[in-house]
């Protein structure tokens, strides 16, 4: 008995290990060839394109004000890409297919999930950053990046979470939730770019909010068929959205606290600030997925 316990103590300090991450080495995922190769022939053309400098218009978050999010690593065979991401369970976070699958299908070969973390390049004793591999990674088996469909993941950790007050898990809409959302004032969070104009990515979680639009006003902004069901849109009004790094993070509103409906997916390549709709895989459509490739159980 003393030697599991002393093995169980082992395993406990092994876990909390702090893993040292060369950023310089981090990319966003949006710089990654994979990512383009999604967005129609109208949007190439912005590809090289460097609008001037304008801010998304989103604001440092407390310490803890979004416990549930992550900051993702996901390593390929070349570099490293940034994503965001929440917490699932305390073995399962939840993402963006495309932050995990790079080019020509192939997965990514493991990274690192950080959880708690205010400002990400700090030693914070809140934070835990814990492992995953490559089996662990799980995206839609539908997920196309040529029409961006299905673009949604779940990752198993490699080893648990520990909840404390700044790490707790998402929590996702029932499945008698038939709600669209629009009209909702919709959070979005992350780590990514703050300016259209700067290659860097934000060290503290930033946050901005707009109204959830309806599928019906997002399709007529993109004038595209790229809007489906499957998807649900922020409005960009005053250049607030989600940008570069924030793929795969959480879109949330305030229904008897936060409540997770959206997962980053795209938003236009001309400028994270321009005025257009950001768009997000809706989790209430996916619920069968996650619930099937996970140890999350849906809500009735």
């Amino acid at each position: 008995m003393k030697s599991f316990a002393l093995l169980v103590v082992l395993l406990a300090v092994a876990s909390a290990e702090w893993i040292d991450i060369d950023w310089s080495k981090v990319r966003p995922i949006e710089e990654f060839d994979h990512y383009w190769a999604r967005l129609p022939a109208e949007l190439q053309i912005y590809r090289n394109v460097r609008p001037s400098a304008r801010v998304t218009n989103g604001q440092p978050a407390a310490p803890g004000q979004f416990p549930y999010q992550i900051a993702l690593i996901s390593e390929f065979i070349i570099s490293s890409g940034l994503c965001g991401g929440s917490v699932l369970t305390n073995n399962y976070i939840l993402t963006a297919a495309h932050c995990v699958v790079g080019t020509a299908g192939i997965l990514a070969t493991g990274g690192t999930a950080i959880m708690g973390a205010q400002n990400r390049n700090v030693n914070e004793p809140e934070q835990q950053r814990i492992r995953f591999s490559g089996p662990g990674v799980i995206p839609h088996p539908q997920y196309t990046s040529a029409t961006i469909r299905n673009d949604i993941a779940v990752v198993r950790l490699d080893s648990p979470i520990t909840f404390t007050a700044r790490i707790q898990p998402v929590r996702l809409p029932a499945r008698s939730d038939t709600r669209q959302f629009g009209g909702f004032l919709g959070t979005v969070s992350g780590f990514g770019r703050t300016s259209d104009a700067s290659t860097a990515t934000s060290d503290v979680v930033m946050f901005t909010t707009n109204p959830v639009m309806t599928n019906a006003d997002c399709i007529a902004s993109w004038n595209t068929a790229l809007i489906q069901p499957q998807n649900v849109c922020l409005s960009g009004a005053d250049g607030r959205s989600a940008c570069n790094g924030d793929s795969g993070g959480p879109l949330a509103v305030q229904d008897g606290g936060s409540l997770q409906i959206g997962v980053v997916s795209f938003g236009s390549a001309g400028g994270c600030s321009i005025g257009m709709p950001s768009v997000y895989a809706r989790v209430s459509f996916f619920l069968d997925f996650i619930e099937s490739n996970s140890d999350f159980t849906a809500s009735a």
